[in-house]
Order: C-alpha cells, then sequence, then structure tokens
C-alpha cells in the first residue's frame, strides 16, 4: 500500500533502544535514592561528610539528634519488607501450580482443534493461503503465556521490593523538608514505572522477533500465538491484585476498627498488633497488584493491536514497521516518560505540602501533552499514508492521520479520567468536602453521601470512554480502538510512577508513628499521604478506563477469530449470554467484599484477645504479636483469592465449551458493560471516604475544624466510612478491570477450539 519512513532496521534499533534507556533510567533513580542510608548502612559519599548524605540523617531539624530513630526505622523497614517477601513468595507458589495446569489445558485445548496434526493448514482469512500446524499455535501459545505470567509476576515483585527499600528512606528524609521526602517517594515510584514499561516491551518484543523466526511468514499465526503473553499477563494480575487486596483491607480494617474506633489511638500506632500488616498490605496490594495489572493491560492492548494487523495489509503485505507500530508508541512513550520524570525530580523542587498535588497532576499534563507530539513523530515515520484495516471480513481503508487520531483520543480520554477521578477523590474539592461534612450526623449519612458520590462520578468517564470508541472506530474499526487503549496506556510509566508513589508515602507516615518521630514530621509525611490517595484512585481510573477499551479491542478480535459475522443481541442465544454477563461483575464483587469482610472478622478477633490479654500493651510497655496478624493476612488471603479467581477463568471455558461462541461473545459485552461502571464507582467511593477522613484529620481548613478533632463522633463516623470502602477501593474494584479484560483475552485465545468444537448442548438439543 506505501512505504514507510522508518526502515524495518530502523525499528529493530530503535524499540529495544528506547526500553533500554527505560532499564537504565529507572536503575539510576534507584541509585540516587539508595544514597539515602538507613541504619546501619555504610554512607555512599567517603571523606568528610559535612554536608554529605549521612550527616544530614542523623540531625533531625528540631535538633534531635537520635541514633535510636534512624535504627528504629531501620527495624521497622526489615519487618515491612520480610512479610511483604513472605507473601508474595508463599502467593507464587500456589500460583506456580495453576500456572503450569493452564499452560496444559492452552496446549491440549488448542493443539486438539485438528487432532494434534503437525501438517499446514489453509489460513482461516485466506483459504488460498497455507499456514503452520495448529499444533504450532498450542505450542507458542503456551510458551507466550508462560512468558507473560513470569512477567507479570517478576514487574509486581521488583515494584514491592522497590517500596519497601524506600519507605523508610522517605520517612528519614521528611526530617529535612517535605520536598525531600517527595523525591524519594517519587524517585521509588519511577524506578518501578520504567522496569515495568520498559520490561514488558524488551519481553514481547523479543518473543515476536524469536517466534517469527519459526513462522516466517504466517503473521496471522505468529500473532495470534503472541496473543498468550497478554492472558499470562492478566491471570497472574488477577491472583496478585484479588490475593493482595485481600491482604491489605484484611490488616486495614481490624487495624483501624479497633485502633482508632474502640481504643482511641492514632493510626500507625506501634502498640497496634495489625499495625505491621497493613503496612505489608499496602506493598502487595497496591504496588505488586498495580503493577502486575497495568503490565497486563498493557500485553494486552498490544496483543489486541497485533492479531487485528496481522489480518489487514500490515500482515498480509509483511509490513513489519507498521505492524509494530503498537510497539513503537509504547518505546516513544518511556522516553517521553523520562522527560516528564525530569520536570518533578529536576526542573522544579516542591518546597511546600500544597505543591505535592499540583507537582503531581502536572506530571499527567506534561506527559500527555508531549505524547501527543510524540505519537505524531510515529505515525508518520512508521505508517504508510494509507493502509487498509480488517473489518469484520471487509477492509476498510485508513490513513495514517486517522491512526494518529485513534491513539490521541484514547490518551486524552485517560487525561479525562484521570481529572475526574481526581475531583471526586481529592479533599481539595466539593464532593469529598460534603462527605467529610455528612459525618456530622453520623457514619449512616457518610455512607449515603459516599455512595452518591461514587454513582455520581461514572458520568464523565463513561461519556469520555464512550467518545474515544466512537472515534477511533469511526476511523480505524476495532484496531483503532485497540490503538486508542495504547494511547490511555503510552504514559504507563509516569501513571504507574505516581500510582506507586501512594502506598510509598503511606507507609513513610507509618514508620514515623511507629518510630515514634515528632508530630511535624507526621505531618509531612500525612501531607504526601492525602496526595498518595488521590494520585492512586487516578491510577485506578486510568486502569479501567484502559481496560474498557482493552477488552472491547479484545472482543472485536475474538469475534472476528471465532468467525462471527455479526453479534445480534436479539437471539436468545446472545441475550442470555449478555444478561449472565453483566451479572458477573456482581457475583465476583460479593466474593472479593465477603473474602475482606471474612478475614476482617479474625484480625478483628486477634487484635481485641491482644488488647484485652496482654498486660502493658495499651501502655506501651509490652511489645503486641505483629507476626500473628500477618499470619491471619497471608492465610485468608491465599484462601479466599482462589474461588474469585476460578469464577473468571472458568467462566470463558465453560460457556464457550457448552454454549459455543454466540453466547460467549454476549457474556464478554454483557461484563464489560456493567463491570465498568462497577469498576469505576467502586473505586472512586473508597477513595472518597479515605480522604474525607484525612480532611478532618488534617484540620488544614475552619470548616475541617469544626468536624475534628482526631478522636471525635465526626471523626469516628468518617473512620467508618473508609473502613467500608476499603475494600471497595482495593480489592473489588481494581480486581473488576481484570475480570473484564482476562475474560476477553481468554475467549480470544482459545477461540479456535471454541469455534471447531463448542457449544455442546445447543447441538445435542
Amino acid at each position: 500500500m506505501g512505504v514507510t519512513i522508518l526502515t524495518d532496521l530502523g525499528m529493530e534499533i530503535l524499540i529495544p533502544i528506547c526500553a533500554v534507556v527505560g532499564i537504565a533510567f529507572s536503575l539510576f533513580q534507584w541509585y540516587l535514592v539508595s544514597k539515602v542510608t538507613v541504619g546501619a548502612d555504610k554512607p555512599h559519599s567517603s571523606g568528610d561528610d559535612k554536608n554529605g548524605i549521612a550527616e544530614s540523617l542523623i540531625e533531625e531539624e528540631e535538633g534531635i539528634n537520635d541514633h535510636n530513630v534512624v535504627q528504629k526505622c531501620a527495624e521497622i523497614q526489615n519487618a515491612i519488607s520480610e512479610g511483604a517477601t513472605s507473601f508474595l513468595f508463599t502467593m507464587y507458589q500456589y500460583v506456580g501450580v495453576f500456572m503450569v495446569a493452564f499452560a496444559i489445558l492452552i496446549f491440549v485445548f488448542l493443539g486438539s482443534v485438528k487432532g494434534f496434526s503437525t501438517k499446514d493448514q489453509p489460513c482461516t482469512y485466506d483459504s488460498a493461503k497455507t499456514c503452520k500446524p495448529a499444533l504450532a499455535t498450542a505450542v507458542f501459545s503456551t510458551v507466550s503465556f508462560l512468558l507473560g505470567a513470569v512477567t507479570s509476576v517478576v514487574s509486581g515483585f521488583l515494584g514491592m521490593k522497590i517500596a519497601t527499600y524506600a519507605n523508610a528512606r522517605t520517612t528519614l528524609e521528611a526530617r529535612k523538608g517535605v520536598g525531600k521526602a517527595f523525591i524519594v517517594a517519587f524517585r521509588s515510584g519511577a524506578v518501578m514505572g520504567f522496569l515495568l514499561a520498559a520490561n514488558g516491551l524488551l519481553v514481547l518484543f523479543i518473543t515476536i522477533l524469536l517466534f517469527k523466526m519459526y513462522y516466517g511468514d504466517d503473521w496471522e499465526g505468529l500473532f495470534e500465538a503472541i496473543t498468550g503473553y497478554g492472558l499470562g499477563g492478566s491471570s497472574m494480575a488477577l491472583f496478585g491484585r484479588v490475593g493482595g487486596g485481600i491482604y491489605t483491607k484484611a490488616a486495614d480494617v481490624g487495624a483501624d476498627l479497633v485502633g482508632k474506633v474502640e481504643r482511641n489511638i492514632p493510626e500507625d500506632d506501634p502498640r497496634n498488633p495489625a499495625v505491621i500488616a497493613d503496612n505489608v498490605g499496602d506493598n502487595v496490594g497496591d504496588i505488586a497488584g498495580m503493577g502486575s495489572d497495568l503490565f497486563g493491560s498493557y500485553a494486552e492492548s498490544s496483543c489486541a493491536a497485533l492479531v487485528v494487523a496481522s489480518i489487514s495489509s500490515f500482515g498480509v503485505n509483511h509490513e513489519l514497521t507498521a505492524m509494530l507500530y503498537p510497539l513503537l508508541i509504547s518505546s516513544v512513550g518511556i522516553l517521553v516518560c523520562l522527560l516528564t520524570t525530569l520536570f518533578a525530580t529536576d526542573f522544579f523542587e516542591v518546597k511546600a505540602v500544597k505543591e505535592i498535588e499540583p507537582a503531581l497532576k502536572k506530571q499527567l499534563i506534561i506527559s500527555t501533552a508531549l505524547m501527543t507530539i510524540g505519537i505524531a513523530f510515529v505515525s508518520w515515520i512508521a505508517l504508510p499514508s494509507t493502509f487498509t484495516i480488517f473489518n469484520f471480513g471487509v477492509q476498510k481503508e485508513v490513513k495514517n492521520w486517522q491512526l494518529f487520531l485513534c491513539v490521541g483520543v484514547g490518551l486524552w480520554a485517560g487525561l479525562i479520567i484521570g481529572f475526574v477521578t481526581e475531583y471526586y477523590t481529592s479533599n481539595a474539592y466539593s464532593p469529598v468536602q460534603d462527605v467529610a461534612d455528612s459525618c456530622r450526623t453520623g457514619a449512616a449519612t457518610n455512607v449515603i453521601f459516599g455512595l452518591a458520590l461514587g454513582y455520581k462520578s461514572v458520568i464523565i468517564p463513561i461519556f469520555a470512554i464512550a467518545i474515544s470508541i466512537f472515534v477511533s472506530f469511526s476511523f480505524a474499526a476495532m484496531y483503532g480502538i485497540a490503538v486508542a487503549a495504547l494511547g490511555m496506556l503510552s504514559t504507563i510509566a509516569t501513571g504507574l510512577a505516581i500510582d506507586a508513589y501512594g502506598p510509598i508515602s503511606d507507609n513513610a507516615g507509618g514508620i514515623a508513628e511507629m518510630a515514634g518521630m515528632s508530630h511535624r514530621i507526621r505531618e509531612r509525611t500525612d501531607a504526601l499521604d492525602a496526595a498518595g490517595n488521590t494520585t492512586a484512585a487516578i491510577g485506578k481510573g486510568f486502569a479501567i478506563g484502559s481496560a474498557a477499551l482493552v477488552s472491547l479491542a479484545l472482543f472485536g478480535a475474538f469475534v472476528s477469530r471465532a468467525a462471527i459475522s455479526t453479534v445480534d443481541v436479539l437471539t436468545p442465544k446472545v441475550f442470555i449470554g449478555l444478561i449472565v454477563g453483566a451479572m458477573l461483575p456482581y457475583w465476583f464483587s460479593a466474593m472479593t467484599m465477603k473474602s475482606v469482610g471474612s478475614a476482617a472478622l479474625k484480625m478483628v478477633e486477634e487484635v481485641r484477645r491482644q488488647f484485652n490479654t496482654i498486660p502493658g500493651l495499651m501502655e506501651g510497655t509490652a511489645n503486641p504479636d505483629y507476626a500473628t496478624c500477618v499470619k491471619i493476612s497471608t492465610d485468608a488471603s491465599i484462601k479466599e483469592m482462589i474461588p474469585p479467581g476460578a469464577l473468571v477463568m472458568l467462566t470463558p471455558l465453560i460457556v464457550g465449551i457448552l454454549f459455543g461462541v454466540e453466547t460467549l461473545s454476549g457474556v464478554l459485552a454483557g461484563s464489560l458493560v456493567s463491570g465498568v461502571q462497577i469498576a469505576i464507582s467502586a473505586s472512586n467511593t473508597g477513595g472518597a471516604w479515605d480522604n474525607a477522613k484525612k480532611y478532618i484529620e488534617a484540620g488544614a481548613s475552619e470548616h475541617a475544624r469544626t468536624l475534628g478533632p482526631k478522636g471525635s463522633d465526626a471523626h469516628k463516623a468518617a473512620v467508618i466510612g473508609d473502613t467500608v470502602g476499603d475494600p471497595l477501593k482495593d480489592t473489588s474494584g481494581p480486581s473488576l478491570n481484570i475480570l473484564i479484560k482476562l475474560m476477553a483475552v481468554e475467549s480470544l485465545v482459545f477461540a479456535p477450539f471454541f469455534a471447531t468444537h463448542g457449544g455442546l448442548l445447543f447441538k445435542l438439543f
């Protein structure tokens, strides 16, 4: 159809270079964070330390020169790190068994499509050509599934290690001022963001090149096999999100209900037996879970775009540079995010508490503006001026500027979703202040206001998603939607950096409280944490918005692959799927909420038992038994994550085998439509309740002071709202976006099997 400015060789050099630059940048940021020493660490600077790192840490602003505080921080940090590592290792053992079992299932199901034949077969979309045997697709899909799963696990684990490395360093830097602490927390988040974005890109690129050596010109088979990569990434993310979410919220709810409401002690008080488990939970749920989740979104949107492109003119004419356009977007995204990060850490310095949230918001605006230019450049050099895109059996002619608009509309829709989320969850705006005000009359009105806020916060994001779907589909069919999702995720490194910043700041505040640091330092870490709460909500908004676009793109690829010409809602087969699919997010939410509730019940009982039976615990003369609480959270989350995980993983298999591809297409559409709404409202409701509580605690405005201080009736009502919202915002809400993506990508991977052998019940009757 046309030539591209960027040659294939240029593309094969550019993508890995961008990935390596991303990894190098993250290692450099990690090195800068490591220069802050904790406890017995040897300082990096040698010789005269008059202005060096080591002296400034031991010299506290208030004139206290206390080595004990630093030592205490180091001990707490080690306890959190060990708890998080041991939980993840336990979880990965269970998940590893599932991974192997599911890999065997993929091989058996896909291999049986043509009876494990090793003969070449006619291609699905062009029967005049021959493609590699179905057995090859089975083998390579299984390999890419395992690669995606391992990359997802590594992404989550590295994120957790970085966060537990940085939390105490952030606390210690808070003694020198809020700006120093902000930079450490943000840099640590950037380490995770860039490592994950670069690793995901590099592994996918190398996998494509290696598979290409076998597949040669059979790009249809090659990119069908690559879809396993997205399935592996998301299936691990599901267990990470659900398991981590149950862990963190069981501890959080237990610690809050007994500590704050019953015993009237501050948050993160070292006397509270659940306090270490609570801080461990921030790392395994919000960091490891979020990392795996966004990696899964990235992998799936890339896979969806590649599958559709492989049967469009890019794939038919073997135009490799244009074919890998989705990977080029991600490559430029890494460079854009690198430049954006420097604005927060080097170009401008945060000096006061009120500058924290604007600094994080600027990250979103700058990365989106720069990325728009980046996308225009990539679309100009990597795409022919006109080309065709597969659109349900026909080839649709598309121009390169139209594809630029598809990616751009996704990118800007992400920014809109981010800002709407911020408006509804930040205590700087009226929605959260209204929720806080409703605490005057007790917990019931607080819950009513919070639920109303969550439902209302769905409106604008859904319009943004709807407009981006309409625009991108009008221009470039399902491929347009897939690249719109990639546009939303193109600034993933920055998104993850501001997202990981939240739990790191939260942990820093906990460590300050447990180490007995002064009230001023706790105020600084609280300010960092309140901004982090909002950025975490923004991160979840991005994840949910991109999940909607990704799953729709995967749905389109599934429908094409399963050879369904139209999905007619009026046929009974489809409609029953639609209504059952819309119910699934409710079933899944019920399971995860109940899991948190039952785990929290055990935690509350244990915390109460310790307060009642350990003499001197309330007076601070005896130490609580932290290990028992950590064990309760670990055991509960491992046991409770299996039923929701099984629901998501087994539904497409059961529906596809028993009812066939038409009913399955209805299930996917139904779960997408209802899942997105519940996910947005749950996340924002929980975020608003949390920040309403922090608004009262901070007492920064005249209005907030009339509601406070800590321990007042209004504050207790706010704590109850926050506790109700915990499983909504950190377990059910964020896990739902994985449900809608995972069912779609799983259906796509198994589409050849369902199309050949599915619908057993309808065949019988």
